[in-house]
């Protein structure tokens, strides 16, 4: 029998602990379907979306470090549920919640892997290096990307503005992958004059 609190199973906790994040629901739906993407869904698709771009990064990156960083970036939302990223307010309590919920669940692991994968996840946040630029533009990138294809679903259905859509996703993707910024604000402008886009601001 292996100990309960030996390392392999602190490693098997904490990998339990992760299926959580698969009944985490965000405001988009996968194409074809009716449900909502889980965040677990939306790390495993920015993880890939990075390995793709590699080359379109505004600098050069190691881009291991940015597939790590992008999938232990939304694990915190095991605890606090995913936040539009359209949502104006209250984001310094959110952010200190999530700390919070990283701090336990990366604790539940080995100190080593435990403090590396927090590591990563500050990092991401911090968005200072050439990895976290370029990952949070990836992150960014993708909620754009799936209402591009889905008649922008998820901005109707939130009375989001294109206005609102621009300001907010368009310089952290134009800092990290500026080709990418182009292609994408060229199509959600064509798709401005279609009202795939709310008013509320």
């Amino acid at each position: 029998m292996t100990p309960e609190n030996s390392p392999l199973s602190q490693i098997v906790s904490f990998i339990l602990e992760l299926d959580k994040l698969k009944g985490v629901t965000r405001k988009n739906r996968p194409l074809g379907l009716e449900r909502f993407e889980n965040s677990a869904e939306h790390s495993w698709q920015i993880a890939m979306l990075a390995l793709s771009l590699e080359r379109f990064a505004q600098a050069p990156v190691d881009i291991n470090r940015v597939v790590e960083m992008l999938l232990v970036h939304d694990i915190g939302e095991i605890d606090t549920g995913d936040t539009m990223v359209f949502v104006q307010d209250g984001w310094e309590e959110r952010k200190a919640a999530e700390l919070a919920a990283a701090r336990r669940i990366f604790g539940m692991l080995p100190e080593d892997p435990g403090a590396y994968f927090l590591e990563l996840w500050e990092e991401f946040e911090a968005g200072t290096t050439p990895e976290a630029v370029f990952a949070n533009a990836v992150d960014r990138a993708m909620p754009p990307l799936l209402n591009l294809a889905n008649d922008g679903q998820s901005w109707r259905e939130n009375g989001i503005s294109y206005e609102r859509v621009i300001g907010r996703i368009g310089p952290p993707i134009k800092a990290g992958c500026p080709a990418l910024w182009d292609y994408l604000a060229e199509r959600i402008e064509e798709e401005q004059r279609k009202g795939w886009f709310g008013a509320n601001g």
